[in-house]
C-alpha cells in the first residue's frame, strides 16, 4: 500500500491521540497538533483519503475519526518509533525478579502477576516443553504404609511430584522393585512418547502385578504429560473489564486467556526470540476481535520454548509495551536458563 508522507504523519498523529485519549479527534484539532502547517480543510481532505484507503473509521455520523485495525498495522509496521527503556524503568522490572533459586512454576506465575501489575492489562506466562527432553529419574516414596509421594525429574531440570495412595500394605521390596522397574521403562525416553499406549505395554510387562502398581502407573503418567505440556498461567483478566469495548464479550474473552488449547494460536513459541503483535480482526478467535495481543518469544538455554505477553484493548500504547514486553522475556528466560538444567545429564 503505498501512502504519500504527508498522509502518513496524518495517520500517526490520529493513531497516538487516540491511544493517548480513546476518543476520535476532528481535523481541526488534528490540524493544530501536526508538527506542519497545514490548514483544517486540507487535513480533512487526507483524512477522507485515508478512509477510503481503509485506514481511519468514523464511528459516528458526526464524530471525528479513529484509527482501523489495518491503520495500526500500518502505524506498527511503517511509522512506530519505540520508546526505549529508561535505566529506572530497568531497575524495576529487574526488582519484580529479585529472587534466588526459584521454582519454575512459580517464576513463571509471579511474571504473570507482575506483568499484569505493571500494564495494566491482562498478561499470559507459558512454555512448552522441547522435544529432547527426556525423564531422566523416577523416585517412589514411601509416606506411609499405604501413601507414597511420586517424583518425576526431566532432563531439563524440571521436577514434578504427586501423593498417590495404595489399597495394599507397603514395604522396601515393593518400593525397591518399582522403582527399578519405572526407571528401566521410563527412564531416557522422551515425554511425548509417554502416551496412553505407552502405558499399556508398561503394564503388559508387569503381568499379574499390574492391577496393584496401577495407580502408580497413572501417577507417573499423569506427571510426565504434565512435564510435556509445560505450564500455563493467565492474570489481571479482570483488568479488562474496566474497558467499554469489552462489555458485550468479556466472559468470552476472560474464558479465552484462562484457557491455553484457545490461545495456543497465539503463541509463536518454536519460532525463535522475538516479538509478535496481533491486532484486532488478526486474531484468529472472534472474542478477540476487539483486543490487541502483544507475544514476546524467549530462549530457555538452547531452546526457543517460552512467551509471556499482554491482552488489552486495540488502542494499547505499542511504542511502550513492546520494549517493556520484551524485556521482561529476556530477564524471564534468562532466570529459567539459569534455574534449569536444559537438557544435559
Amino acid at each position: 500500500m503505498e501512502i504519500d508522507n504527508r498522509k502518513l504523519k496524518i495517520l500517526a498523529a490520529i493513531v497516538e491521540y487516540y491511544i493517548r485519549t480513546g476518543e476520535p479527534v476532528g481535523s481541526k484539532t488534528l490540524a493544530q497538533m501536526l508538527e506542519f502547517q497545514v490548514s483544517p480543510a486540507t487535513v480533512r481532505n487526507e483524512m477522507a483519503a485515508l478512509f477510503d484507503l481503509g485506514l481511519l473509521e468514523q464511528p459516528h455520523t458526526s464524530a471525528g475519526r479513529i484509527p482501523s485495525h489495518l491503520g495500526y498495522r500500518v502505524y506498527i509496521n511503517q511509522l512506530m518509533r519505540c520508546q526505549p527503556l529508561t535505566e529506572q524503568e530497568r531497575d524495576e522490572i529487574d526488582a519484580l525478579f529479585n529472587v534466588s533459586d526459584p521454582d519454575p512454576d512459580r517464576l513463571l506465575a509471579d511474571a504473570a502477576n507482575a506483568l499484569a501489575e505493571y500494564t495494566g492489562y491482562a498478561t499470559i506466562s507459558t512454555t512448552v516443553t522441547p522435544k529432547h527432553v527426556t525423564v531422566r529419574r523416577i523416585e517412589v516414596v514411601p509416606i506411609d504404609r499405604r501413601t507414597v509421594m511420586m517424583v518425576v525429574i526431566a532432563s531439563n531440570g524440571v521436577i514434578k511430584n504427586k501423593v498417590a495412595r495404595v489399597n495394599y500394605l507397603l514395604n522396601h521390596e515393593i518400593i525397591e522393585f518399582f522403582n527399578k522397574f519405572a526407571n528401566d521403562r521410563f527412564g531416557g525416553r522422551s515425554m511425548d512418547e509417554i502416551t496412553t499406549m505407552y502405558l499399556s505395554s508398561v503394564a503388559v510387562a508387569l503381568g499379574e502385578y499390574s492391577k496393584i502398581f496401577t495407580p502408580l502407573l497413572a501417577g507417573i503418567y499423569e506427571l510426565c504429560r504434565s512435564i510435556n505440556d509445560g505450564p500455563y498461567f493467565a492474570s489481571g483478566e479482570t483488568n479488562l473489564l474496566g474497558y467499554k469495548e469489552f462489555g458485550p464479550v468479556a466472559h468470552d474473552l476472560l474464558t479465552t486467556i484462562a484457557d491455553r488449547q484457545k490461545f495456543a494460536d497465539l503463541l509463536p513459541i518454536g519460532s525463535g526470540e522475538g516479538v509478535k503483535v496481533s491486532i484486532g480482526k488478526e486474531n484468529p478467535r472472534s472474542e478477540l476481535t476487539d483486543s490487541s495481543v502483544i507475544v514476546a518469544t524467549y530462549k530457555i538455554g538452547r531452546d526457543s520454548c517460552g512467551a509471556i505477553g499482554v491482552v488489552g484493548p486495540v488502542r494499547l500504547d505499542y511504542r511502550r509495551l513492546i520494549p517493556h514486553i520484551e524485556y521482561f522475556a529476556k530477564t524471564l528466560g534468562e532466570l529459567l536458563s539459569n534455574t534449569l538444567d536444559n537438557g544435559e545429564d
